[in-house]
């Protein structure tokens, strides 16, 4: 999506750091190759202006979306930019609450997916805990949880990381690390080509969770089992952007994997 000639945060977010496409049909693949059947609904949390829910309703006419978020900014944006684009039966099939995740009862689903790391913001083991329970009771038979996560020593002191885009130049900064709590502080800039740089557009304080945390709290919840997606190495030594089964990692400046509770 291009960047409007007045700043859209929501357009320079999706352009520089979403992949909705990819994600949707990452997501199918992992269940298929998990149950052996096909996904009908899939739950977002966090969901932001939803774009993921948007292409997981496209990819056939039995797909179901549910999106949840507490930001009524974002849903709106979702609501008047992606939405309209749909076709009508697509459109049919998508819904998106003002919700808090941490809510009982949520919707129910075959895929619940936490993703760009939203679930960070949860900094008490108790309340991560909590909503993983929450998604465990809320998933179907044989329903799969997955989050994505990101570590690496190079997470570990301040850094700014820069990435030009078609008509804009994304900044990733890294501001603070404490390595007594794993508590740090992230910021997202931008720098149009022709316009001011827009700095601290999004911010996000964190705690850095592990891949053993997060296996040993969604076996705590109940899920039967736990699989890490590893991200692959492309020639150039850089992350592929394809990610594999795998029961160990390797050691790298930065490393991206998912994590999968199957119910």
């Amino acid at each position: 999506m291009p960047v409007a000639k007045s700043f859209d945060k929501y357009a320079a977010y999706a352009l520089s750091v979403q992949s909705p496409r990819e994600d949707a049909r990452f997501l199918r693949k992992v269940y298929r190759d998990l149950n052996h059947r096909e996904p009908a609904v899939m739950r977002e949390d966090f969901c932001g202006a939803f774009a993921l829910c948007c292409e997981w309703v496209k990819l056939d006419d039995h797909k179901h979306a549910i999106g949840l978020d507490i930001d009524p900014e974002a849903l709106h944006y979702g609501r008047s930019h992606y939405q309209p684009l749909l076709s009508a039966s697509a459109e049919s099939r998508l819904k998106t609450l003002e919700r808090d995740v941490l809510r009982p009862s949520a919707p129910r689903a075959d895929i619940i997916c936490a993703l760009n790391f939203s679930y960070f913001t949860f900094k008490d083991r108790s309340q991560l805990l909590r909503y993983f329970d929450n998604c465990h009771s809320s998933l179907n038979s044989k329903g799969l949880f997955t989050v994505d996560v990101f570590g690496g020593p190079r997470c570990e002191y301040p850094s700014v990381e820069t990435k030009r885009i078609a008509g804009l130049t994304y900044f990733w900064e890294q501001e603070s690390y404490d390595p007594i709590n794993n508590h740090a502080q992230f910021y997202i800039h931008f720098k149009p080509q022709n316009g001011r740089k827009r700095s601290r557009v999004f911010s996000y304080n964190w705690r850095m969770w592990s891949i053993a945390e997060i296996r040993d709290l969604m076996i705590e919840v109940g899920f039967k089992d736990v699989a890490v997606y590893w991200e692959g190495t492309a020639r150039n030594g850089t992350g592929s952007g394809k990610y594999y089964q795998k029961n160990s990692g390797e050691p790298c400046e930065v490393w991206l994997a998912y994590v999968v509770g199957l119910r």
